[in-house]
């Protein structure tokens, strides 16, 4: 079975490509390299021992997507490809408004066009805004985004559900994930934030490397132990992983529509400063850390509730925060030796 994977080359989506690999589908990328790097190819080709069918094009292009339709019989999607930094989406909203939405809502299209049944969405715990509660559910209410960025996931939430609803012929899955971080094991894949990094741990292993001064940690006056945001960080292979499950849930519905989400996380949530010094105790070093002024659209703090996704897809977060700081880290290291 053929998996249209839209943005297959980036941090989490080629690391799902190698799941995919792994469990029996075949991936076929679209990615117009406009936040990844043609490298993850080559690392993917080293993992696999084969190439992996890549376009490079947009999926706001509705004649690329036609002829990849046309041409490699795609029978799922997992919709990847999003601009995704906080900060920016902020600065820019329309920018984010304009991309995130036409693509998911093209594909739509696209699949009722081609009779494509299953599709998998790459949503975000934003959604959620700053919960009232904690750990969060899938029955928490959603709050008011923090960001555009995390807008656009709740209403692209609420495009793929209503499609559904309409009666078309599709079943959809939305994963709510957390925080991704780490790398393959091999450290042949892993995040390549092109400029500035807008995520935590690329800061903290480029300033472990000598590419940055120094880590600033934004907030120290949040109401949390240490005075800085909590998060539910998960590892990107574990995350992977829950995507091949999302696809073999949707293979098991025979019935009807169905459309349902997910929260992947690992129902542990840890302070960004918990994760500076994880990292410098599981990999032997120092960083040069300071505390800084809060963030705009910064949640405080927020982490998973995951009975949902453990019971009914069957899927679980294997790996440790130490785990994935080793992983990110190593791969960190083969980047600066090139």
């Amino acid at each position: 079975m053929k998996i249209l994977v839209t943005g297959g080359a980036g941090f989490i989506g080629s690391h799902t490509v190698v799941e995919l690999v792994n469990a029996g589908y075949e991936p076929v990328i679209i990615d117009n390299f406009s936040n990844s790097e043609h490298s993850a190819l080559e690392g993917l080709q080293q993992i696999l021992g084969r190439d992996v069918i890549c376009y490079e094009n947009d999926c706001n292009d509705p004649d690329a997507l036609d002829t990849i339709f046309q041409k490699e019989q795609i029978t799922g999607i997992i919709h990847f490809a999003a601009y995704k930094a906080v900060g920016e989406s902020v600065a820019s909203p329309m920018k984010y408004y304009r991309n995130n939405l036409d693509s998911t809502m093209l594909l739509l299209e696209k699949m009722e066009q081609y009779g494509v049944k299953n599709f998998v969405f790459s949503s975000s715990c934003t959604v959620y805004g700053q919960p009232e509660k904690l750990p969060v559910t899938e029955e928490t209410p959603r709050l008011p985004a923090q960001s555009p960025y995390g807008n656009t996931k709740a209403i692209c939430e609420d495009i793929i559900r209503d499609v559904v609803r309409a009666n078309a012929p599709i079943k959809a899955i939305s994963l709510r994930y957390f925080n991704p971080i780490g790398a393959h094991p091999s450290a042949l894949i892993g995040e390549l934030p092109l400029g500035v990094p807008s995520n935590l741990v690329p800061f903290v292993t480029q300033t472990a490397a000598g590419l940055r001064e120094k880590i600033t940690i934004f907030g120290d006056d949040y109401n949390t132990p240490d005075g800085t945001c909590i998060r539910d960080y998960i590892h990107v292979v574990d995350l992977a992983k829950a995507h091949v499950q999302a696809l073999r849930l949707l293979d098991k519905q025979t019935e009807g529509n169905y459309y349902d989400v997910f929260n992947v996380g690992t129902g542990q949530g840890n302070t960004v400063l918990e994760l500076v010094q994880t990292f410098e105790e599981v990999n032997d070093l120092k960083l040069n850390y300071s505390l800084g002024p809060r963030r705009p659209g910064d949640v405080e703090k927020i982490y998973a509730e995951v009975d949902k996704v453990n019971n009914i897809m069957g899927w679980k977060a294997e790996k440790t925060l130490a785990d994935s700081l080793r992983d990110a880290w190593r791969w960190q290291q083969k980047l600066t030796s090139k």
